[in-house]
């Protein structure tokens, strides 16, 4: 009876033992979304033994359901300490008041610097002057194209600006008349060329300290115009209905350009491989006129802390380590995802990858889009419902803008009403 009594009693003892060992520890929860919270976890063990400390608990969201769940764990009050957020999302959460500003953390580090991070990638997490992301990956676009079909046309170089562009797909479209095939894919339902373009040509996307949609503007209007020209003169297939497959597209030669992101090179690599592995490349975005490389969107995801977090010293340590350029290369490594700390850049992994080089040069050159909540709601219902009209011809290209404009006032409403609010308020 003894014996037994001493057992439990050593068992009891090691049990609270392992328990105060785990209370001592912090335990940062973070979310991070699809692939990137399988690869992080293999990354996490270095940080952990780095700083035996903390314990990083990741949960995976899926992409698709990952904005109405921080909605959410928001309303109830159960938000993790950290997360990944697309760059497009920062200014939703920060009209909730949910993220923290880390501009003090920044100022008194020496591991995270605005000058270690792309220009504009960096920018997209300020508002109103303060930062409320660190990016973690980039992405922008740049042109996929066919080099073969491109010497054909009689070009050895990739186009520069807009009228080059033009004339090459006018070239690709001359030589392959006999065949039914395309010079480029610009697809009404990827609202994205249209707004690249459209930063291109200086276009202010919104007006009125982003109450009132602008696409009636001289500069937007210019680079709509441009781009439905390409559909009336069947240079480009209309979506989805002609195109199901854009790699094999590319693969048979039935579109010869395409502009997407780094995310598409392995898809590529699958497809055009044997004769056509070396047919093909990237190359940054042809500019307005004279600019080159031409502005490009951007875009991936950045690491934001959310202000009911006990653990912000902690969270902001993992932060940093994230941060560092031989973490961004193992977790390119893993995931494909492209470091967004500049030195990075520096390793050969990068420097020697002949896809990469246009990526590298297009960030040195690229631009965010408006910092509101409701800016996917115009882009992905309206923008893209009114290119499709346009190039169908269903509508004209100012018909087309002006009912844009008057979609996106109305989606805008209520920002148009606090925006009057306030200034009423400072007014009087």
């Amino acid at each position: 009876m003894i014996k037994k009594f001493i057992l439990v009693f050593i068992i009891s003892i090691f049990f609270t033992a392992c328990n105060s060992v785990h209370e001592t520890k912090n335990v940062i929860r973070f979310w991070a979304m699809g692939s990137e919270a399988e690869n992080i976890s293999k990354i996490i063990p270095v940080f952990e033994k780095e700083n035996p400390d903390i314990k990083i608990k990741v949960q995976q969201v899926p992409w698709t359901a990952a904005q109405e769940k921080l909605i959410t764990a928001f309303a109830s009050d159960n938000m993790p300490d950290m997360c990944q957020l697309g760059n497009t999302w920062i200014p939703q959460f920060v009209s909730l008041n949910a993220i923290e500003d880390l501009s003090e953390f920044i100022n008194k580090s020496n591991e995270i610097k605005p000058d270690k991070f792309f220009k504009g990638i960096w920018e997209t997490n300020i508002i109103d002057n303060k930062v409320y992301g660190i990016p973690w990956y980039v992405d922008t676009r740049v042109m996929f194209y066919r080099k073969d079909i491109f010497e054909n046309a009689g070009f050895t170089q990739p186009p520069k600006n807009w009228d080059e562009l033009y004339n090459l797909c006018r070239k690709i479209k001359q030589h392959n008349e006999r065949n039914e095939s395309y010079p480029i894919f610009i697809p009404t339902n990827e609202w994205s060329n249209f707004i690249i373009y459209g930063l291109q040509s200086g276009a202010e996307l919104l007006k009125e300290n982003n109450t009132k949609g602008n696409f009636s503007s001289k500069g937007f209007k210019e680079a709509f115009s441009y781009l439905i020209k390409f559909h009336k003169e069947k240079l480009t297939p209309f979506g989805m209905m002609q195109v199901t497959n854009v790699y094999q597209a590319m693969a048979d030669g039935y579109i010869s350009i395409y502009i997407s992101g780094p995310w598409n090179i392995p898809e590529f690599k699958n497809w055009m491989k044997g004769d056509l592995a070396d047919k093909w490349t990237t190359a940054a975005m042809p500019g307005y006129r004279n600019e080159y490389p031409g502005l490009s969107l951007a875009g991936g995801s950045s690491l934001v802390l959310f202000r009911s977090s006990k653990h912000k010293k902690e969270v902001w340590k993992f932060i940093e380590f994230l941060s560092r350029p031989d973490v961004q290369l193992k977790f390119y490594s893993t995931t494909n995802n492209l470091p967004s700390v500049i030195k990075s850049w520096e390793n050969k992994l990068l420097t020697e990858n002949v896809y990469m080089k246009a990526f590298y040069e297009q960030l040195q050159n690229v631009s965010p889009m408006p910092k509101i909540p409701e800016w996917e709601q115009i882009v992905f219902s309206k923008l893209q419902q009114y290119a499709e009209f346009a190039a169908r011809e269903k509508m004209t290209v100012d018909e087309a803008l002006k009912n844009l404009d008057k979609d996106a006032d109305k989606i805008l409403e209520k920002r148009r009403w606090l925006e009057n609010k306030k200034r009423r308020k400072n007014d009087r």
